[in-house]
């Protein structure tokens, strides 16, 4: 199988996932039409932009104008569902499913560029974060990842799963699957059983 041509689908995939959440978020905030668009635009292709400028390449919207497809469909999506709806389970199941499918496509990009395996690891997860977190941000939302559901280690274990099973020179599509599945199965339990990272406990 083509690396290229897997890294670019994988890609086309968690496009969607995180432009309607993007665009769910935003819509559930009461901006207008310009702003969900925006930000479910910043929501899905920031993560891929952030990756691919660290290796020293085109963002993947400048090489593939095909990815603001799926951003045009969320937003159509959204704006036929209405803004009073909550972003919901759904959509936090296609989030965890878009976070898998970035922290694949982002290791494989990094690798195909020679990254080392530590950098590889990290633009893992910064292609599958970054753009959640600003999101939040933008949405003046306390940025998930930052405070619960243990994203950051889903998408870190997710990364290291990858590179691990990598190292055996498996088939390709096989180490994907696998990888995704641990992102998946992490941020699911941690949602599930409440799981957080510690923090610090404020003096009474």
């Amino acid at each position: 199988m083509d690396l290229d041509l897997l890294v670019f689908g994988l890609d086309l995939v968690s496009t969607f996932a995180f432009a309607l959440v993007g665009a769910r978020v935003a819509a559930s905030k009461g901006l207008d039409y310009g702003g969900i668009l925006f930000i479910a635009a910043i929501a899905s292709i920031s993560g891929g932009t952030l990756r691919n400028l660290f290796v020293g390449e085109q963002p993947p919207w400048i090489q593939y104008p095909w990815l603001f497809i799926p951003i045009i469909a969320a937003f159509l999506i959204t704006i036929a569902m209405g803004r009073t709806q909550d972003v919901g389970r759904f959509a936090l199941s296609l989030d965890t499913l878009g976070l898998a499918v970035a922290t694949v496509s982002s290791v494989q990009y990094a690798l195909s560029n020679d990254a080392p395996l530590a950098a590889a690891a990290v633009l893992g997860f910064i292609g599958a974060v970054a753009g959640g977190l600003f999101r939040d941000i933008m949405c003046q939302t306390e940025p998930v990842l930052l405070h619960r559901e243990t994203i950051g280690t889903s998408c870190l274990s997710g990364a290291i799963a990858y590179l691990a099973l990598n190292a055996f020179e498996l088939n390709e599509p096989l180490i994907a699957a696998i990888a995704g599945l641990v992102v998946v199965v992490v941020r699911e339990l941690s949602i599930k059983y409440n799981w957080n990272l510690p923090k610090v406990v404020k003096n009474p």
